[in-house]
C-alpha cells in the first residue's frame, strides 16, 4: 500500500529562524526512504486551507515582528479550522514563536500583549535575559525515556496550566522559562518547544514518532512504520548529549 501524507507549513517567509526550515526537510527525508509522499502546503497569510485535509503540521520560529505580522491571520483566517484539526489529533510541531503563538497570548517587552490561537493551555511572558545555549530533555515518546538535543534561543518565558502535560524534563539548558525545570508541552498530538537547531535532523526518533502518529490517524493502526536506519544522526546526538552532560 503507498502512503500519502500532507505537511502544512505555516508561514515559512515569517517563521523561519535558526534552521527550523530543516524539520519539514528531514520529515521529507524520513518520508521519502520509506516510500511514504509527503506533500508539503506552504500556508501565507490570506491562504485558504482544508485542515481535514491536512496530517502533519509545522509552526517554526520568528523574531516579535514576524509574529506580530501574522497573528492577526493566524487567529481569523486559519483559526477555526486549525483548532478543529488539532483537537481531532492532528500531528503538530511548533517551535519557539510558533510555540508562544498556540498558546494564549505572549507579552512582549513593550508591553504589547499579542493574542495566540489558545489551543495549548500556556502564556509566555518576555524576559529581561535572553535564555541561550545548548540544551538537553529527556522526554517518552512511548518506549521508555530517551534523551532529545537542541539549541534555545528566546527570551520569553513560557508557562504552563493544567491542560498541557511537559514534553521533557530539562537536563541542561534552560528549558520554557528557566524556573520550573520542564522543556515544551504536549496537547493531544500536538508538541511545541524551544528546541531549535533544526530539532528533527537532530533526533530521528522524534521524527518517526511523528510520522507513526501522523500515519495511523490517517490510514488505521495498521498503517506500520517501517524501521528505519539512522545510526549517524544518533551517534552524532549521543556524541552532543554526552558532551553537555559531562558538564554538570
Amino acid at each position: 500500500m503507498t502512503f500519502t501524507l500532507r505537511l502544512a507549513h505555516l508561514y515559512p517567509d515569517h517563521m523561519n529562524v535558526y534552521g527550523d526550515r530543516g524539520n519539514v526537510i528531514a520529515l521529507r527525508q524520513r518520508c521519502l526512504r520509506r516510500g511514504i509522499d509527503l506533500e508539503v502546503i506552504p500556508v501565507q497569510p490570506g491562504d485558504t486551507i482544508d485542515w481535514t485535509a491536512v496530517d502533519l503540521a509545522f509552526f517554526g520560529g520568528g523574531q516579535d515582528s514576524g509574529q506580530a505580522l501574522i497573528t492577526t491571520d493566524l487567529i481569523e483566517r486559519q483559526g477555526p479550522g486549525l483548532r478543529s484539526a488539532i483537537e481531532n489529533d492532528l500531528v503538530m510541531l511548533a517551535i519557539c514563536g510558533g510555540y508562544q503563538l498556540l498558546g494564549h497570548y505572549f507579552r512582549t517587552h513593550t508591553g504589547e500583549r499579542l493574542p495566540g490561537l489558545g489551543v495549548l493551555d500556556v502564556y509566555t511572558i518576555a524576559g529581561k535575559r535572553r535564555m541561550i545555549g545548548n540544551i538537553v530533555i529527556e522526554v517518552d515518546l512511548g518506549h521508555g525515556p530517551q534523551r532529545l538535543v537542541g539549541f534555545e534561543n528566546h527570551s520569553g518565558r513560557t508557562f504552563h496550566g493544567a491542560r498541557v502535560r511537559p514534553f521533557g524534563k530539562v537536563l541542561t539548558g534552560h528549558g520554557d522559562n528557566g524556573q520550573d525545570g520542564w522543556g515544551g508541552a504536549v496537547y493531544r498530538n500536538t508538541f511545541g518547544c524551544y528546541l531549535h537547531g533544526a530539532l528533527l535532523p537532530k533526533n530521528p526518533q522524534l521524527t518517526d514518532h511523528l510520522i507513526g502518529l501522523a500515519l495511523r490517524r490517517r490510514y488505521g493502526q495498521q498503517a506500520e512504520l517501517l524501521s528505519l536506519p539512522a545510526e549517524r544522526e544518533l551517534a552524532a546526538q549521543r556524541v552532543m548529549v554526552q558532551r553537555l552532560l559531562r558538564r554538570f
